[in-house]
Protein backbone atom coordinates (compact mmCIF):
# COMPACT_ATOMS: atom_id res chain seq x y z
CA UNK A 1 0.00 0.00 0.00
CA UNK A 2 1.32 3.31 -0.80
CA UNK A 3 0.57 6.85 0.60
CA UNK A 4 1.66 9.83 1.52
CA UNK A 5 2.84 12.58 -0.63
CA UNK A 6 6.56 13.04 -1.39
CA UNK A 7 8.37 16.14 -3.16
CA UNK A 8 10.14 14.74 -6.06
CA UNK A 9 12.19 16.36 -9.21
CA UNK A 10 12.36 15.53 -12.53
CA UNK A 11 15.93 15.86 -13.85
CA UNK A 12 17.19 17.72 -16.83
CA UNK A 13 16.90 13.58 -18.72
CA UNK A 14 12.93 14.44 -17.53
CA UNK A 15 13.59 11.08 -15.16
CA UNK A 16 12.00 10.98 -11.75
CA UNK A 17 13.60 9.38 -8.54
CA UNK A 18 10.91 7.33 -7.16
CA UNK A 19 12.25 7.57 -2.66
CA UNK A 20 13.67 4.98 -1.16
CA UNK A 21 10.78 4.10 1.22
CA UNK A 22 9.03 2.73 -1.83
CA UNK A 23 11.76 1.39 -3.70
CA UNK A 24 12.50 -2.27 -1.63
CA UNK A 25 8.68 -3.03 -2.67
CA UNK A 26 8.52 -1.84 -6.07
CA UNK A 27 12.34 -3.89 -7.03
CA UNK A 28 10.70 -6.55 -4.66
CA UNK A 29 7.33 -7.60 -5.19
CA UNK A 30 7.24 -6.21 -8.58
CA UNK A 31 10.69 -5.66 -10.33
CA UNK A 32 10.82 -2.45 -10.84
CA UNK A 33 8.07 -2.73 -13.94
CA UNK A 34 5.86 -0.19 -13.87
CA UNK A 35 2.91 1.46 -15.68
CA UNK A 36 2.36 5.38 -16.11
CA UNK A 37 -0.69 6.80 -17.97
CA UNK A 38 -3.29 10.00 -17.33
CA UNK A 39 -5.61 10.57 -14.95
CA UNK A 40 -9.00 11.25 -16.74
CA UNK A 41 -10.24 13.31 -13.30
CA UNK A 42 -7.34 15.48 -13.33
CA UNK A 43 -4.43 17.13 -14.58
CA UNK A 44 -1.93 14.38 -13.41
CA UNK A 45 -0.38 11.22 -13.95
CA UNK A 46 -1.72 7.66 -12.75
CA UNK A 47 1.51 5.22 -12.26
CA UNK A 48 0.52 1.65 -11.42
CA UNK A 49 2.63 -1.49 -10.59
CA UNK A 50 2.63 -3.81 -13.51
CA UNK A 51 0.85 -6.55 -11.92
CA UNK A 52 -1.63 -3.50 -10.53
CA UNK A 53 -2.04 -2.37 -14.46
CA UNK A 54 -2.77 -5.93 -15.67
CA UNK A 55 -6.02 -5.85 -13.64
CA UNK A 56 -6.98 -2.50 -14.99
CA UNK A 57 -6.20 -3.98 -18.35
CA UNK A 58 -8.18 -6.86 -17.90
CA UNK A 59 -11.14 -4.58 -16.97
CA UNK A 60 -10.43 -2.80 -19.85
CA UNK A 61 -10.15 -5.30 -22.48
CA UNK A 62 -13.87 -6.13 -21.45
CA UNK A 63 -15.02 -3.06 -22.49
CA UNK A 64 -16.87 -2.75 -25.98
CA UNK A 65 -14.62 -0.90 -28.77
CA UNK A 66 -18.19 -0.83 -30.80
CA UNK A 67 -19.44 1.66 -27.83
CA UNK A 68 -18.37 4.89 -28.35
CA UNK A 69 -18.11 6.30 -24.65
CA UNK A 70 -16.37 2.47 -23.98
CA UNK A 71 -13.82 2.93 -26.65
CA UNK A 72 -12.88 6.57 -25.71
CA UNK A 73 -11.86 5.27 -22.34
CA UNK A 74 -9.75 2.16 -23.42
CA UNK A 75 -7.94 5.23 -26.42
CA UNK A 76 -7.29 7.60 -23.47
CA UNK A 77 -6.11 5.00 -20.92
CA UNK A 78 -4.65 2.22 -23.02
CA UNK A 79 -3.19 4.67 -26.01
CA UNK A 80 -1.20 6.87 -23.34
CA UNK A 81 0.00 3.99 -20.75
CA UNK A 82 3.89 3.67 -21.06
CA UNK A 83 5.83 1.19 -19.56
CA UNK A 84 8.79 2.48 -17.46
CA UNK A 85 11.39 0.06 -15.77
CA UNK A 86 13.31 1.71 -12.65
CA UNK A 87 16.83 1.60 -13.24
CA UNK A 88 19.07 0.64 -10.04
CA UNK A 89 19.47 3.97 -8.78
CA UNK A 90 15.26 4.41 -8.77
CA UNK A 91 14.86 6.75 -11.38
CA UNK A 92 11.66 6.31 -14.02
CA UNK A 93 11.85 8.05 -17.82
CA UNK A 94 8.84 10.23 -17.73
CA UNK A 95 7.61 10.37 -21.20
CA UNK A 96 7.00 13.71 -23.21
CA UNK A 97 3.45 12.84 -24.18
CA UNK A 98 2.70 12.47 -19.93
CA UNK A 99 4.81 15.18 -18.58
CA UNK A 100 2.81 17.39 -21.47
CA UNK A 101 -0.74 16.17 -19.71
CA UNK A 102 -0.04 17.05 -16.39
CA UNK A 103 1.99 20.19 -17.24
CA UNK A 104 5.43 18.65 -15.25
CA UNK A 105 7.88 21.04 -14.90
CA UNK A 106 10.89 20.35 -12.02
CA UNK A 107 9.11 20.41 -8.65
CA UNK A 108 6.51 17.49 -8.61
CA UNK A 109 4.98 15.29 -6.13
CA UNK A 110 4.47 11.50 -6.19
CA UNK A 111 1.29 10.78 -3.92
CA UNK A 112 0.49 7.40 -3.19
CA UNK A 113 -3.11 6.32 -3.31
CA UNK A 114 -3.25 2.47 -2.55
CA UNK A 115 -2.39 0.49 -5.24
CA UNK A 116 -0.71 3.30 -7.50
CA UNK A 117 0.72 6.74 -7.21
CA UNK A 118 -0.34 10.12 -8.90
CA UNK A 119 2.23 12.71 -10.17
CA UNK A 120 1.44 15.90 -10.19
CA UNK A 121 3.05 19.10 -10.86
CA UNK A 122 3.93 20.76 -7.37
CA UNK A 123 2.08 23.65 -7.76
CA UNK A 124 -1.25 22.20 -9.19
CA UNK A 125 -1.02 19.86 -6.23
CA UNK A 126 -0.96 22.34 -3.75
CA UNK A 127 -3.86 24.27 -5.43
CA UNK A 128 -5.63 20.79 -4.73
CA UNK A 129 -5.03 20.35 -1.87
CA UNK A 130 -6.21 23.89 -1.10
CA UNK A 131 -9.05 23.66 -2.86
CA UNK A 132 -9.97 20.44 -1.37
CA UNK A 133 -9.96 21.21 2.38
CA UNK A 134 -11.42 24.90 1.59
CA UNK A 135 -14.39 22.27 0.03
CA UNK A 136 -14.82 20.47 2.83
CA UNK A 137 -14.81 23.31 5.32
CA UNK A 138 -17.61 25.31 3.55
CA UNK A 139 -20.30 22.87 4.56
CA UNK A 140 -21.55 23.36 0.82
CA UNK A 141 -19.85 19.79 0.65
CA UNK A 142 -22.15 17.36 -0.21
CA UNK A 143 -21.29 13.62 2.04
CA UNK A 144 -21.78 10.42 0.30
CA UNK A 145 -23.66 8.12 2.39
CA UNK A 146 -20.06 6.15 2.99
CA UNK A 147 -18.59 9.64 4.23
CA UNK A 148 -21.47 9.89 6.23
CA UNK A 149 -20.29 7.17 8.41
CA UNK A 150 -16.52 7.92 8.20
CA UNK A 151 -14.65 9.13 11.14
CA UNK A 152 -10.77 10.05 11.76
Amino acid sequence: MFRGANKVTLDSKSRLTIPTRYREVLCGDFSGKLVCTVDIQNPCLLLYPLAEWEEIELKLSRLSSMIPQERMFQQVLLGNATECDMDKNGRLLISPVLREHANLNKACMLVGQFNKFEIWDEQRWQQQMQQGIASIQSGDFELTERLEDFSL
